[in-house]
């Protein structure tokens, strides 16, 4: 578990010392000023007055609007947040005045908005050659549809060749799960800005990183991809009990547990599997006999696995597995990962506003050898407004 800390100024990681302002809202933006702040940044979220609507995002689509919001905490805990006007002159400069600070700027705004509020980065640029200037759009800041509205269902999701690879053809795929691709997204803008900092380091000048949750999901699937792009044809989506690779599929226990065979290389695994089960007379079966002939006959193999599969508990599985070297995963759900021992350095120790009792959450996925990553508190809409332009008037 991660030490909880009530610091404004970054927590002693590889970024500590660096300055990021976030004009982000929702969760793509958010999530990559969150990772460099708990890789010690000092992240200052910028809000308008009525905050980043994600902070309301239970009451918007239905849910009660007076609890928790965990998505909005996840990505935005240890930030501080200042409240500005940009339509107001004030506000225009204000926000200059913190970038003049700054290291990075983060943001997801539009490119149209941006630019409107001449914080694009061609506007930037000139004023503040030093910055790092990390964008995230939908679909790319090129070509007509650089404005279009994305968010990871549709750009990510939808528009990349994810969501219709998820099944077989002829049918429609369930909705990703919330905020996916935004943090993926999010993870690949923080790691192109650490990069663009570490340049910086030598030539003295920052300038413009960029990524998509188009590009994002493209890159999720370049495996498919890579085979259309060379060969005019892919791997299609099968139901389970057609699968092609059937030492690499579901299969259930007899109790009534799920979990996944990982046997990438067949014909070593393969021997191994049937140990494990009983089930050595499978390899006498010619149809069984190589990886080629068990592709040819998936359907009747899973078939038998799931007959084989179906004699022992999970707990019996797990040690016949383990016993005999075959590669698995259980398939587990939320509440079983949430207890999982292997599982728990993944969760964080927070401290939320208001005297609240620290409570658990997911960590980011990147560890430092020598860091211990310290979590801030979630920060109420424009806590640090007054800190922060006070500083602003020291520094001037």
């Amino acid at each position: 578990m991660v030490e909880a800390i009530e610091s404004d100024s970054g927590n002693g990681g590889p970024l500590a010392g660096v300055r990021v302002v976030e004009l982000a809202v929702f969760v793509a933006g958010p999530a990559a000023g969150g990772i460099l702040g708990e890789w010690g940044a000092d992240v200052i979220k910028v809000e308008p007055p009525r905050g980043d609507p994600q902070r309301q995002i239970f009451g918007a689509v239905g849910v009660r609007d007076d609890i928790p919001v965990p998505p909005f905490e996840v990505d935005n805990r240890g930030k501080r947040s200042v409240v500005l006007d940009l339509r107001s002159d004030e506000g225009q400069a204000n926000i200059d005045r913190l970038l003049a600070t700054a290291d990075v700027f983060v943001t997801n705004m539009r490119m149209g908005a941006l630019e409107r509020l001449q914080l694009d980065y061609q506007s930037l640029a000139e004023s503040h050659p030093h910055l790092v200037y990390g964008l995230i759009t939908g679909y790319g800041h090129h070509g007509d549809e650089r404005d279009r509205a994305g968010y990871d269902i549709g750009a990510f999701w939808a528009r990349s060749g994810l969501g219709h690879s998820m099944v077989p053809p002829g049918r429609l795929p369930p909705p990703s799960r919330s905020g996916m691709g935004d943090h993926q997204t999010g993870m690949t803008l923080a790691g192109g800005i650490a990069a663009k900092l570490f340049d910086r380091s030598r030539t003295g000048r920052g300038g413009l990183v960029t990524t998509s949750l188009l590009r994002v999901g493209m890159y999720s699937m370049a495996w498919d991809m890579g085979i259309q792009l060379r060969f005019g044809k892919r791997q299609p989506t099968a139901d389970r009990e057609n699968e092609g690779a059937p030492l690499v599929n579901s299969y259930q226990s007899g109790d009534g547990h799920g979990f996944w065979l990982i046997c990438l290389e067949a014909d070593r695994h393969w021997p191994k599997v049937l140990a494990a089960v009983d089930a050595l007379e499978l390899a006498e079966r010619e149809q069984f006999a190589s990886a080629r002939n068990r592709r040819h006959s998936s359907t009747e193999l899973i078939a038998e696995f799931d007959a084989a599969f179906a004699k022992f508990t999970m707990e019996e599985l797990r040690a016949r597995f383990d016993e005999h070297d075959v590669w698995w995963a259980p398939l587990q759900s939320i509440e079983e990962v949430i207890e999982d021992p292997q599982a728990q350095h993944g969760f964080v120790d927070m401290v939320p506003h208001e005297g609240e009792e620290p409570f658990r959450a997911v960590a980011t996925p990147v560890d430092f050898d020598g860091h211990e990553a310290q979590i801030g508190p979630v920060p109420r809409l424009g806590e640090h407004t007054d800190d922060v332009l006070a500083s602003l008037d020291k520094h001037d």
